[in-house]
């Protein structure tokens, strides 16, 4: 519902008319756009000794986790927002150094192995495809005449393969 209610617009930005049939209105921008779809949120890191947190900026959706994928593979410098508060994650050689915002001299910062950075990659996706297909069974159950569109979109926003229909049990 987050990911629908921050997307209710038309393709031109608009927000999108209200229709006689509401659930309509409501997932027209999800069902209707293509690129521009946002996921509010992101990945974020804690560091569980030191209680740093590493937060997604304004400009870091879910829509855009597999950029972490390519900072880890091509080591560029990561930004996730900017002013007043500026994440950023940078890598020096097999380490990487998020740091919590690098508008302040001080800022806290995580620092991992890109190893260890890998491996909670890989369990973000694997969480992010569980949501998918807990999303596609709900709306199986909910909206059955919006599944295979809701799903799709999901899918698509996330950079994921949509799910198999599962069997009716």
């Amino acid at each position: 519902m987050r990911i629908a209610d921050y997307n209710k617009v038309d393709s031109d930005g608009d927000i999108a008319p209200q229709s006689a049939n509401a659930l309509g209105s409501f997932l027209h921008g999800l069902l209707t756009l293509e690129d521009d779809i946002v996921a509010p949120g992101g990945l974020r890191v804690i560091d569980t000794s030191t209680s740093v947190t590493f937060l997604p900026g304004c400009c870091d959706g879910l829509e855009s986790w597999r950029d972490w994928h390519r900072f880890v593979d091509d080591g560029n410098l990561l930004g996730f927002g900017h002013d007043p508060v500026s994440p950023v994650a940078e890598r020096f050689s097999d380490t990487a150094r998020l740091t919590v915002n690098a508008e302040q001299r001080d800022s806290p910062v995580i620092t991992l192995s890109v190893t260890e950075l890998r491996h909670l990659l890989a369990g973000a996706e694997r969480d992010l495809a569980d949501f998918l297909e807990l999303a596609a069974d709900w709306t199986s159950g909910h909206l059955p005449d919006y599944r295979a569109p809701v799903t799709a979109a999901l899918a698509r926003v996330l950079d994921l393969s949509v799910p198999a229909v599962r069997p009716e049990s």
